[in-house]
């Protein structure tokens, strides 16, 4: 029974999941003595939070209530503990919920415990005998914590006019009082914890027009997005503009100094252009975190997921809220943005029709490409350009990814890549 995708369980809320819940509680009891667990603000959450706490308590398992905050906050929280769990759908509508399990350097679970813990779900669990029971306790004081560590490494003095974009998620209480801890004058924009978001909850550029509108409209130097449970955190700049997530990449690992930089294969090649030392991995911010296991100075996903690993391997919005704002405090964040370069790609899909990947690969290589990556599907690098041809994880679709330094090449690997893919 595979029940973990890319970033924890994620489903609709109903009675099922409630169910599942127990019984991923009692999996992780079994193995994990001693647990953290919080949640964002979904109207789900207690619901789904307390049928957790039930199945770890009945494994024999002490665990303590973190209450409502963000993901990388309660992954703060879990050095102190054997794991934590973290109840929430990340960017997903508001009528779903999921699991997100955590061990104490913030990590998510790797392949080989969500293994373990689906194995130990498909058995039939047995519960603790009674003396052996524990009863749960409260965690007070998680965000204070998380906020104070993150304050030890800025200056309070920024001095900047920042507009925060909560979506009504868990970050809604904590990065406007953050920004304001730095020394910054803080327009709130749906920043109260609600279960019902006021806008699509994943801060891409579709998503966000209030946020641009108000950081342009306000005079703002800094607009700050975050998604439900805040491991995710993207800019605009002080003209409205919206910071792509490969531009962002970029200022906050130069904002820290860092060389070695881990990232997935889809994101651009204007990364190798600025000096980075870059190692890649398959897509999704658990693949990052894994790798920066053996090393690298900063980690990240283009769609928001920034980590820091001298703090935690978790994804971390809210410290990245604070180093995109300490960047900005010294140069204005457009000034940042436009020294990057920007390329042109070209991202599409096509029907897979059962065939496997490894089925149209010959005719790939057929692009005579400089060298391939398998790391995540099919990765052609050429001198001006690359493509990536990867299965969907969601769907039965496989999808092409291109990038150039002209428009035309980058629509011609497209094209050539969409023809390798169907034979056309």
């Amino acid at each position: 029974m595979r029940l973990f995708g890319s970033s924890g369980i994620r489903r609709i809320a109903d009675g099922e999941l409630v169910y599942l819940a127990v019984r991923v509680g009692l999996a992780v009891g079994q193995v994990h003595r001693n647990v953290v667990i919080g949640s964002d603000p979904r109207t789900s959450a207690d619901a789904l939070k307390h049928a957790v706490m039930s199945g770890l308590l009945a494994a024999g398992c002490r665990c303590d209530d973190a209450g409502v905050l963000p993901t990388p906050t309660l992954a703060f929280a879990a050095r102190r503990y054997d794991a934590g769990v973290m109840i929430t759908a990340s960017h997903n509508p508001p009528e779903y919920n999921g699991i997100k399990l955590l061990n104490p350097d913030g990590s998510a679970f790797s392949p080989a415990q969500q293994q373990q813990v689906e194995d130990l779900v498909s058995d039939a669990l047995k519960t603790a005998p009674w003396p052996e029971m524990k009863t749960s306790g409260v965690y007070r004081g998680a965000i204070e914590e998380h906020i104070e560590s993150i304050l030890r490494e800025f200056p309070g003095d920024l001095g900047l006019k920042v507009v925060v974009d909560a979506g009504c998620g868990a970050a809604s209480l904590v990065t406007p009082h953050l920004m304001r801890s730095l020394g910054c004058r803080v327009t709130a924009l749906d920043c109260y914890p609600s279960g019902f978001f006021p806008r699509m909850i994943e801060p891409v550029e579709a998503n966000l027009g209030n946020l641009m509108m108000a950081t342009r409209e306000l005079g703002a130097d800094l607009g700050i997005a975050h998604d439900g449970d805040a491991d995710r955190m993207m800019a605009v700049d002080g003209r409205g503009r919206f910071i792509t997530g490969d531009k962002l990449l970029v200022i906050l690992a130069r904002s820290l100094q860092a060389r070695d930089v881990v990232t997935t294969v889809d994101a651009s090649m204007a990364l190798d252009d600025m000096g980075f030392n870059i190692r890649r991995t398959r897509v999704g911010d658990s693949f990052v975190s894994e790798e920066l296991k053996n090393g690298g100075d900063f980690g990240g996903e283009t769609s928001g997921a920034w980590m820091f690993p001298r703090t935690s391997l978790c994804p971390d919005g809210i410290y990245a809220a604070a180093q995109v704002a300490s960047a900005a405090s010294r140069r204005p964040l457009a000034e940042l943005a436009d020294e990057v370069p920007s390329y042109p790609l070209v991202r599409g899909s096509v029907s897979s029709n059962g065939t496997a990947l490894a089925d149209i690969e010959a005719r790939l290589l057929e692009l005579k490409p400089l060298s391939v990556d398998r790391i995540d599907g099919v990765r052609l690098q050429f001198e001006d350009g690359w493509l990536l041809v990867r299965p969907s994880g969601t769907e039965p679709r496989i999808r092409l990814t291109a990038e150039a330094r002209s428009e035309e090449r980058a629509q011609q690997i497209y094209h050539d890549g969409r023809m390798a893919v169907t034979g056309a």
